[in-house]
């Protein structure tokens, strides 16, 4: 029973219970800016789609409704520039990090293989390799990789935990060396539609893969952008190639969004405006938390995009969290994405307005 769990990692959040505990004897609470989960209402017209498919008995399909696919890719056009998008270029998952954990094995890798991400990332990467019996790397910039044994590259624009954004030249420059050397491209882009001081770009534009999507695979979520975390939609768009065998492995697995999910995923992709007003939410949150963390003697590097604030006081990220947590502050230790985060913390935006002001308030006295 042990085999599988002795491949992975420590699971790193039980690292942070007894810094939640000093956080939470605060006075006033704790203020949690160490997850980002969503605390903002999911919209309405969201919610009424997801009641609307309430009374759904029968079994969903894996590639989705004709109505979903549909919003797929329209939605891939208008937002993110592709061209020629049809349904065999999207297919839905059941969240994102089903996704990165599982894509490695689904792929077929194995001993032998390489999986690559960045020297800062999302710890799920490593583990979808474990769990493949993969290897792992991770690089500063990926064209200096050998890829001899590299067969799964993730890009991640905008960062987490960072917040940077990969520039336009830099993605095309990665994608033309993939191409070169036979390596998929997975761009990790749920933060896509949170940029700050940049503007993100997809892989998926034409400008980066020059009409072609052979190769390159993005990742969505609504998780954010929406409020759906507790809904567990996202979607896959890119190469038909890659595409079309995953969906006939899911369908042996048996990874299907449910049907309510679905239409919600409709609603919410056929709407810009809760996404506009989302973005203005984290928008009034990040400048105060930004400026009190500045004010406290905090420096802030890369956090042009996503949900965080990349800090640092240049002493270990630890000794920093457990400042913090004096001060009824919780935040992500940053060396839980990669030894080269040991002296920065990641500071999410996702608390309310009233936790966020508390925040400030603590940071400022």
């Amino acid at each position: 029973m042990s085999a599988v769990s002795d491949r992975l990692p420590a699971f790193p959040w039980d690292k942070l219970e007894p810094y939640k505990k000093t956080a939470a004897a605060h006075p006033d609470g704790i203020v949690d800016l160490s997850v980002g989960t969503p605390v903002d209402p999911v919209p309405e017209h969201i919610q009424k789609a997801l009641i609307a498919a309430a009374d759904s008995p029968g079994y969903p399909t894996v590639w989705g409704t004709p109505e979903l696919r549909d919003a797929l890719t329209r939605w891939v056009e208008h937002r993110l520039g592709g061209r020629g998008v049809t349904h065999r270029h999207v297919l839905p998952v059941v969240g994102s990090k089903e996704l990165v954990a599982w894509l490695p094995t689904q792929l077929g890798l194995g001993p032998g293989d390489q999986v690559a991400f960045p020297r800062l990332a999302y710890p799920t990467y490593e583990v979808g390799a474990r769990l493949a019996r993969a290897e792992h790397v991770a690089y500063d910039d990926p064209t200096e990789l050998d890829p001899s044994r590299l067969k799964l590259l993730w890009l991640n624009s905008p960062s987490n935990p960072t917040g940077r954004v990969l520039s336009k030249e830099e993605l095309t420059r990665i994608v033309a060396w993939a191409r070169e050397h036979g390596v998929l491209v997975l761009s990790d882009e749920c933060y896509i539609e949170l940029g700050w001081e940049a503007d993100p770009v997809s892989v998926l534009h034409p400008d980066v893969n020059g009409g072609s999507y052979d190769g390159i695979v993005a990742v969505h979520s609504l998780s954010k952008r929406s409020n759906l975390a507790g809904y567990r939609a996202a979607f896959l768009a890119g190469d038909p190639a890659v595409l079309g065998p995953l969906l006939q492995i899911r369908k042996h697995g048996g990874m299907m969004t449910p049907a309510p999910t679905q239409a919600a995923v409709v609603a919410a992709l056929g709407d810009d405006e809760h996404v506009r007003v989302q973005r203005e939410r984290y928008a009034a949150r990040r400048t105060p938390l930004r400026d009190a963390l500045l004010a406290h003697g905090f420096r802030i590097e890369h956090s042009e995009a996503s949900l965080y604030l990349w800090a640092t006081r240049d002493e270990s990220c630890w000794d920093t969290v457990a400042h913090l947590a004096d001060r009824g502050i919780l935040v992500a230790p940053g060396d839980f994405y990669g030894p080269a985060g040991d002296r920065f913390v990641r500071v999410a935006l996702t608390a309310t307005d009233e936790r966020v002001r508390a925040a400030v308030t603590r940071l400022t006295a």
